[in-house]
């Protein structure tokens, strides 16, 4: 048994999208795939000869549009899953916290994570943690649209939390080029939660954020509503 593991990179919105696959029956998931780059990972899935099973979205992203349709429409095996909590119809499956789901050898186990947004998940795969949005390298994700709390972030970070040190830690988004940390790593380092950081100190600093709303989010919240939907009909 042994897993192939793809970290892919979409430098516009610094998006990390990742393939994993079960090398010997071929089984693939990808998780939170760009419309920028779809051509490249359906090269890469193709040249590989994965049979993708799985396209597994970890929230609404409000800075780029989902390639989730386009992989369908290629990949009709695929089916797209976000988490229960999303108001959305797009999907196939909508998994609820503690769900699996397999690919080959291998178990996809759902968390959710809300906080971020109302809908964040994180997913497990063997030692490692795919964080979306809540849980970044030396930082969390922000809380200030899509019912975001920082409230919850905190007790869904706290969740991720309870994995093994020895987890590894893979985010949606790092914007200085960091590609994986470790539970133990972001205990201790991370700026926003780590070192103990308690709950009201932790939400001061996620409510005293200052950043400006992201480029796309007009465009992309209602386009990753309908799973990239969108932008397929505006280029037909």
């Amino acid at each position: 048994m042994s897993l192939l593991f793809r970290p892919l990179f979409e430098k516009e919105s610094s998006t990390y999208t990742y393939l994993l696959a079960d090398v010997d029956t071929k089984e693939a998931i990808i998780i939170d795939a760009v419309d920028n780059t779809q051509q490249r990972d359906i090269d890469l899935i193709e040249e590989l000869g994965l049979d993708l099973r799985y396209i597994v979205e970890t929230h609404i992203h409000a800075d780029h549009i989902t390639s989730s349709c386009p992989l369908k429409q290629r990949f009709r095996n695929a089916q797209i899953v976000f988490g229960a909590a999303n108001l959305i119809t797009c999907a196939d499956i909508l998994i609820k916290d503690g769900e699996n789901l397999n690919f080959g050898s291998y178990q996809m186990i759902a968390m959710t994570t809300p906080g971020h947004t109302n809908g964040c998940m994180s997913y497990i795969v063997d030692d490692k943690v795919f964080t979306g949005d809540a849980l970044l390298i030396r930082s969390c994700g922000r809380c200030d649209f899509q019912d975001g709390s920082a409230e919850k972030l905190f007790d869904s970070i706290q969740k991720i939390f309870t994995l093994a040190n020895e987890t590894l830690v893979y985010p949606a988004h790092d914007y200085v080029g960091r590609t994986v940390s470790s539970i133990g790593e972001e205990k201790q380092f991370n700026e926003m939660i780590g070192d103990s950081v308690d709950k009201d100190e932790f939400m001061r600093r996620v409510n005293a954020m200052d950043l400006s709303l992201p480029a796309k989010i007009h465009v992309a919240v209602p386009a990753n509503q309908v799973c990239g939907t969108k932008i397929m009909a505006d280029r037909t």
